[in-house]
């Protein structure tokens, strides 16, 4: 009787989750609006918008601003300018290569075809502005269905999970996830790729882990997870002896995840070098492997190993501390209580906990059915292998039910938080470090963990300091960003 409840449960808190991440949304939005017609903004050159460089647009004379087109051309600020202007013109300038292509596509379509009958009420710019937001606004609601679903089955815990969710709906980069970034784009492809990964749906995955590498350049380390499966897989297949070929399978699915963006770099390559004479190539054409992408961050942003540790970039440091030190918080307690995993890279993981996600790792959905046991035992594979001592398997059956090897510190969350630690050392040593509230903000197990915390009785006080944490960011964010003054 319970495990025919769960399903409505779970659908119950879904819709509830639903509600949630609507009434985030609107909640931004509400508070975007409010801090902007309070204030006046610091730079108001946004809504200059010149004609396209390469290319004349046939379109018909535009309508006079009115009341809506001007609040929308007007809450235009910082990166969402570049997204609008490739979006209506193209990759114009060699900065703009920066943006990848998948936000400025969706709103490019949606103001050309479901929006397209309001171009002659409001203009087309405002139109794509309109675009914008909904084509965030709703990836976002999208991208917290995934994440309930991806936790259900990670932490097969319901309750939190649905605190994860919820928490992932009021998260402390939400102005992000309500703008004109590609933030939403890249968390529903991100997430949504982890749940088809576990549900068995592997090619499926590929393909949106490739597509989250048309969002954000971050994407492609979605491969990591295919890695991860794919080692675990091959040693599986080496121990019976079976010519499986999983790391062959691996290694073009790893392929195709990162081709979207070394395609675009290709093709930013043609539009930039290719034709022109040797003295009028760009640094970066004459490179051994010319990556557009890294000269861009690097020339123009000032991306580099420790080249933004100064001394005047304290504040932004200081802006950051939080969700640094709350996902170095996540690795370090994951270490302490699993530290086996950590030094076998989850080889150690027991047989009961690798049955239980089969998905990553073992072979159960890459052979067929009758392969899965031996024919003559009808024994599960693993249990060919050269026995330990007897006393060191009751004591890793008993440590696999305990409470401290489930939920967040099952062996389910080990390559999350590989995953979420390679995340946060970038965002310390390379990038510009306040951009890590959002660069982290689509890291499942920083949730997950979160979600532990505040679950544990001798952690109390951590649930008022994450919940003030996210209130304080979701008002400072709305404020500072919306009338563009620095935020992250």
């Amino acid at each position: 009787m319970a495990k025919a409840m769960e399903p409505n449960s779970k659908s119950r808190k879904e819709l509830i989750l639903i509600k949630y991440a609507v009434f985030s949304r609107l909640l931004v939005l509400f508070l975007t609006v409010s801090w902007r017609s309070f204030l006046q903004p610091y730079d108001t050159s946004a809504v200059i918008n010149p004609p396209c460089l390469h290319h004349e647009e046939v379109t018909e004379e535009s309508p006079p601003l009115n009341a809506v087109s001007k609040t929308l051309e007007n809450s235009v600020v910082w990166d969402s300018v570049y997204f609008l202007r490739i979006s209506q013109c193209g990759y114009e300038y060699e900065q703009t290569y920066a943006f990848l292509p998948l936000l400025p596509f969706f709103i490019s379509l949606l103001s050309r075809t479901v929006f397209a009958p309001l171009v002659s009420l409001i203009g087309l710019r405002a139109v794509m502005v309109l675009s914008g937001y909904v084509v965030s606004n709703l990836a976002f609601v999208f991208a917290a269905i995934y994440l309930f679903r991806v936790s259900v089955i990670v932490l097969k815990d319901t309750e939190a999970s649905f605190i994860a969710s919820v928490m992932f709906c009021f998260n402390p980069a939400s102005i992000f996830y309500s703008s004109i970034y590609s933030e939403s784009l890249y968390a529903l492809f991100s997430i949504g790729g982890l749940y088809h990964l576990l549900s068995g749906a592997s090619n499926v995955a590929v393909l949106w882990f490739a597509l989250s590498g048309c969002a954000r350049s971050n994407g492609i380390l979605n491969a990591g997870y295919i890695c991860f499966q794919t080692m675990h897989r091959a040693y599986e297949a080496l121990y019976l002896k079976r010519r499986v070929c999983v790391l062959v399978t691996g290694l073009l699915r790893c392929v195709c995840i990162c081709l979207p963006f070394f395609a675009f770099q290709a093709y930013g390559y043609y539009n930039i070098c290719h034709g022109r004479k040797l003295d009028d190539l760009r640094p970066w054409c004459k490179a051994k492997v010319p990556l557009l992408y890294n000269f861009i961050q690097s020339h123009y942003w000032g991306v580099g190993f420790f080249r933004y540790f100064q001394f005047k970039q304290l504040p932004n440091f200081l802006l950051a501390s939080p969700i640094l030190s709350l996902a170095v918080c996540s690795i370090i307690s994951y270490m302490k209580t699993r530290p086996e995993l950590f030094i076998s890279l989850g080889f150690q993981a027991t047989e009961k906990e690798k049955r239980s996600s089969a998905r990553l790792y073992s072979l159960k959905d890459a052979l067929e059915p009758d392969v899965i046991t031996s024919s003559n035992d009808n024994r599960d594979i693993r249990q060919r292998k050269p026995r330990r001592k007897d006393v060191t398997v009751i004591n890793a059956a008993a440590k696999s039910n305990s409470p401290e090897t489930t939920g967040y510190f099952s062996a389910d969350v080990f390559p999350f938080v590989v995953h979420v630690g390679l995340m946060t050392a970038t965002a310390f040593f390379i990038m510009h470090v306040q951009v890590a509230t959002r660069f982290l903000s689509a890291s499942p197990s920083l949730y997950w963990f979160a979600s532990h915390l505040i679950a544990s009785p001798k952690h109390s006080k951590w649930e008022y300091l994450i919940c003030s944490y996210c209130a304080a960011y979701i008002l400072l964010g709305t404020l500072l960003f919306s009338n563009f003054y620095p935020f992250t």
